[in-house]
C-alpha cells in the first residue's frame, strides 16, 4: 500500500508555473537537509543565530534566493515582472515553513518592502538600481524590515480606512532634498540586529487622516541616527528576529521615498494583501509538517493493543485535522492565483483583496490552533515533547494568529467590506 505524504493534500497544481514547481522542489531538499535536523536546538539559538544563521545563508545567498524580485539586467529573477508570483510565493513560503515557520517569516518579510518598488505595475526603477547590489552582488544572508509597528499604536497603522495613518508618531520632514526622520519602531520581523534595509511608515503632518501624508520611506541600516535593539525572547519563532529601532534625525535622499502622496498608501494595501497571503502559507507549510509528525504517532503508537489511528475517537480528530488541512491549503492557492489575476479579481491592493485575504488569514489560524490543541491532547504528554515538533509548531502558529492586527483587526476590515460597516 502507498504511504500518505503531504504531496498527497490538494494543492491547485494548475496554478503553478513550471518556476514554482521547480523552486518547491528545491526548498525541500534545502529544508530536509539544512533546517529540520537542526530546528529544535533552535530555541536556544534565538539571540545569537549561531545555528540559524547558515541555513539562511544557503537559501538566501548562496541558492540566491534573495535576488527574486529585482529586474534581471540588476542581477535579479526578475519575478517582480511574473504573472505567477503570488503562487510562486505561496509556495515558497510552505515549504519553509514546514521545516520552520519562523524561518519562512523572515524570508517572507525581506520581501515586503521590495514589493513596493520591484513589482509590476509600480516598479521604482531608481530604488531598484540603488537596492539591488545590497541583496544581488554577494552570496550572504542580506535581510530587509517594514518597520511599522509603533508602542503606542499596535495595529493602528495597519487599520488604514479608519485611521488613515493618524496615529503616526514616526515623523519624515522634508528638509531641502534630504527627509529627516524621528521615531520608534518596535517588533518588526528582522530586526534585533539583523536587517540591512529598513522600508519605514512615516507621517508628513501628524495626526492627519489624510492618505497624503502616509509615507513610505526606505532605510539603510548604517545610516547615521539608526539604532537597533536586541531581539526579543518570544514563545516560539526564534529563527525570526524582533527588537526596538530608534531613528533620530535620520537623514535620507528625497527620491528614497517608494512613489509620493496618496500612492504610498494606497499601494501599502498590497503589503497587507501579501503577508495575508504568507500567514495563510506559514499555517499551511506548519501544518503539512504536522500531518507528517501525527502520521508517524499514530502509527507507532498503540492504546489496547492496537494502533491509535484504528480507534474511532482518535480517527475522528485526525479527520478533522485532514479536513482543515485540505480547506486551508487550497484557500492559499486560491489566494495567490486571485493576486496574480489582476485582470480578473482587481489590483492587489484593493479594498476587496485586502478584505478576502484577512478572511482567510483568521479563518487558517484559528482552525490551525483548535487543530493542534486537540491534536496535543490526543498525544497526551507527548504533546509537550519537543521530539515531536507539535508543541513547537503550536507556539509558533500562535504568533501567526496574533500580528497583523490579530484575529479583532481582519474581523473588522472583513466586516467592512462584506457588509459595508463604516465606524469599525
Amino acid at each position: 500500500m502507498k504511504i500518505r505524504s503531504i504531496d498527497d493534500v490538494t494543492r491547485p497544481v494548475e496554478y503553478l508555473s513550471p518556476l514554482d514547481e521547480y523552486l518547491g522542489k528545491m526548498i525541500r531538499r534545502w529544508a530536509e537537509e539544512e533546517v529540520i535536523p537542526n530546528r529544535r536546538r533552535y530555541d536556544e539559538d534565538w539571540r545569537d543565530h549561531r545555528i540559524i544563521e547558515p541555513a539562511f545563508r544557503k537559501l538566501m545567498g548562496e541558492m540566491g534566493l534573495q535576488r527574486m524580485l529585482f529586474p534581471e539586467d540588476l542581477g535579479g529573477w526578475g519575478m517582480g515582472h511574473s504573472d505567477y508570483i503570488g503562487t510562486g510565493a505561496c509556495r515558497m513560503f510552505e515549504e519553509i515553513a514546514r521545516a520552520d515557520s519562523a524561518m519562512a517569516v523572515a524570508f517572507g518579510v525581506v520581501f515586503w518592502p521590495l514589493v513596493m518598488i520591484c513589482c509590476e505595475p509600480h516598479v521604482n526603477r531608481r530604488l531598484c538600481e540603488e537596492f539591488a547590489p545590497m541583496f544581488c552582488r554577494t552570496t550572504e544572508a542580506v535581510f530587509a524590515a517594514n518597520a511599522m509597528t509603533e508602542p503606542q499604536g499596535g495595529a493602528d497603522i495597519e487599520n488604514m480606512e479608519i485611521l488613515g495613518g493618524s496615529t503616526i508618531r514616526t515623523t519624515a520632514v522634508l528638509d531641502g532634498d534630504e527627509w529627516v526622520i524621528n521615531g520608534h519602531k518596535l517588533w518588526p520581523t528582522n530586526s534585533g540586529g539583523v536587517s540591512s534595509l529598513f522600508s519605514v511608515i512615516c507621517t508628513t503632518d501628524p495626526g492627519v487622516n489624510d492618505p497624503e501624508a502616509f509615507a513610505f520611506i526606505f532605510v539603510p541600516a548604517h545610516f547615521p541616527g539608526v539604532t537597533q535593539g536586541g531581539p526579543y525572547e518570544k514563545a516560539g519563532m526564534a529563527a525570526d528576529k524582533n527588537g526596538d529601532i530608534w531613528f533620530e534625525n535620520v537623514r535620507v535622499p528625497s527620491w528614497y521615498r517608494a512613489h509620493g502622496p496618496g500612492l504610498d498608501y494606497m499601494y501599502f494595501k498590497e503589503v497587507i494583501s501579501m503577508g495575508n497571503l504568507g500567514s495563510i502559507a506559514f499555517v499551511s507549510g506548519a501544518l503539512m509538517n504536522v500531518y507528517e509528525r501525527m502520521y508517524d504517532f499514530v502509527t507507532e503508537h498503540r492504546y489496547a493493543g492496537r494502533l491509535l489511528r484504528e480507534h474511532d475517537a482518535v480517527a475522528g480528530a485526525l479527520a478533522d485535522f485532514a479536513a482543515d488541512l485540505e480547506v486551508i491549503r487550497i484557500c492559499a492557492y486560491q489566494y495567490a492565483r486571485m493576486l496574480d489575476r489582476p485582470d480578473i479579481y482587481g489590483p492587489r491592493w484593493s479594498d476587496q483583496l485586502v478584505a478576502k485575504g484577512r478572511a482567510y488569514k483568521y479563518f487558517a489560524c484559528d482552525r490551525a490552533m483548535a487543530d493542534l490543541a486537540r491534536l496535543m491532547n490526543l498525544m497526551e504528554s507527548y504533546g509537550a515533547d519537543r521530539d515531536w515538533d507539535i508543541e513547537k509548531h503550536w507556539r509558533d502558529l500562535k504568533i501567526v494568529q496574533l500580528w497583523m492586527g490579530g484575529k479583532q483587526l481582519c474581523q473588522m476590515e472583513v466586516a467592512r467590506w462584506f457588509f459595508e460597516c463604516e465606524t469599525l
